[in-house]
């Protein structure tokens, strides 16, 4: 079973009473990657890797890199983890004019077209259409209809380029609606989360499918599994707003009237296990995450630079990597992607740099000095055993894998199993018992 049939397989085991779910890996992160592909590995499941529209587009989005740049990028990391391609479903996150915002609709929405033509052609096979936002010369609220057929557009779009595909190629998988934020996080999230009324989302999916039709998208419709709705799960730089499932029940119960979609749910990021697993049981059946895979990366790298200093601090000729350092450096050098985030005094923002919740430094580390940084950490680390007493220290849960000979001591190891830590949660509270 390919990965876009074992969602599919989802969506049916959801409305036959099953609560089984897929967590999809929003990241460009090359260890996040590798460690989302060794948990779908040992767990024998697909894994779903999503990129977004202002991450990854044809014009190469803040990572550099195009739809087929990320494929390629991806594939490149699931033969190094020894993971399937096939196993691989690639997806869209709010493809649309969201890059292209401060255009006419008239420049923006082509963009957008082409946006969606780039990932059908590089093999993405989950389609987010995301129509939502305005452009510079549309009406603000923007009107559902113009919404819903904008993204009845996109779809045209998409189904134009796949059918251009080697025949037997996967067709593509459809995902409609938005989630309330816009995406990019919530900044203001302490007011409180505006969960979606169930009558808002019947009218997205009536209106959805109205459009669809109008363009003769009829088999289009029939692979639109999913829609993005506000389920009350949100967290900005230093909150975390929890599931609570009676609050959800008007949307469980609406969702089941319609038996070939599930809900996506967004920001599902440091949740509790139990939260994530009610989640998946309430058919938000495919679950969100980014930030706190990086967070936990930050975090590993962050335990690795204290072991580093402990042993290294005092040796006459060592270069020891200086990481939080670097990091700090290069997130000042270019505050774009951190400072309309984050408030307060210089010591609020310093330490919103390091350890915020949104973790804005997700976006520095292709930078090539904190590339140069991380490799003379790991270097460093290699170049002598790390103590155990250290590691017990420092990161306390490998200690225990390692004494009991399920982990090696070494610092990729370590990060991996740091970031493995979080991507357990999602395996479990997605496969449960019900998938067998």
């Amino acid at each position: 079973m390919n990965a876009g049939a074992f969602l599919q397989k989802i969506v049916v085991w959801q409305h036959r009473g099953r609560a089984a779910g897929m967590a999809s890996i929003c990241s460009a992160n090359r260890f996040v990657l590798r460690a989302a592909m060794l948990q779908a590995k040992a767990d024998g499941t697909p894994v779903c890797i999503e990129s977004t529209s202002n991450q990854v587009n044809q014009l190469g989005g803040y990572t550099g890199m195009t739809p087929r740049d990320f494929a390629k990028y991806v594939a490149g990391i699931a033969r190094q983890a020894g993971f399937p391609n096939s196993r691989i479903l690639l997806g869209g996150d709010h493809l649309g004019p969201n890059p292209w915002q401060k255009e006419p609709a008239a420049l923006a929405m082509p963009k957008a077209l082409q946006l969606v033509r780039s990932c059908v052609r590089a093999g993405y096979a989950k389609i987010h259409l995301d129509a939502s936002m305005a452009c510079a010369d549309d009406p603000t609220p923007l009107p559902e209809s113009t919404i819903t057929q904008r993204a009845a557009e996109m779809c045209a779009a998409a189904e134009d380029a796949h059918a251009h595909l080697p025949k037997g190629s996967p067709n593509p998988l459809y995902i409609i609606g938005s989630e309330v934020p816009i995406p990019g996080g919530e900044q203001k999230v302490q007011l409180g989360v505006a969960i979606t009324r169930p009558a808002d989302a019947q009218r997205t999916i009536a209106m959805s499918k109205q459009a669809f039709i109008a363009r003769g998208l009829h088999a289009a419709w029939q692979r639109v599994v999913g829609v993005v709705v506000q389920g009350g799960v949100e967290f900005s730089a230093t909150h975390v707003f929890p599931y609570h499932r009676k609050n959800a029940r008007p949307l469980t119960r609406m969702i089941q009237k319609h038996p070939r979609l599930v809900f996506e749910a967004h920001s599902t990021d440091y949740q509790t296990p139990r939260a994530l697993r009610e989640l998946v049981e309430d058919h938000f059946a495919i679950l969100k995450v980014g930030p706190w895979l990086t967070f936990a990366f930050r975090e590993a790298l962050f335990a690795l630079a204290g072991i580093e200093e402990e042993l290294l601090s005092s040796a006459k000729k060592a270069e020891l990597s200086r990481l939080p350092e670097v990091l700090e450096e290069v997130m000042l050098a270019n505050p774009a992607y951190w400072k309309p985030y984050y408030h307060g005094d210089e010591a609020q923002k310093r330490l919103a740099r390091r350890y915020s919740f949104s973790d804005r430094s997700r976006y520095y580390w292709p930078n090539p000095q904190l590339e140069a940084a991380l490799g003379r950490l790991i270097a460093n680390l290699r170049a002598q055993e790390i103590p155990l007493s250290l590691l017990s220290q420092y990161l306390p849960r490998q200690y225990d894998q390692v004494r009991c000979g399920r982990l090696g001591n070494d610092p990729e190891q370590l990060i991996l199993s740091h970031i493995m830590e979080v991507t357990g949660h999602y395996a479990r509270a997605c496969r449960g018992d019900q998938m067998a």
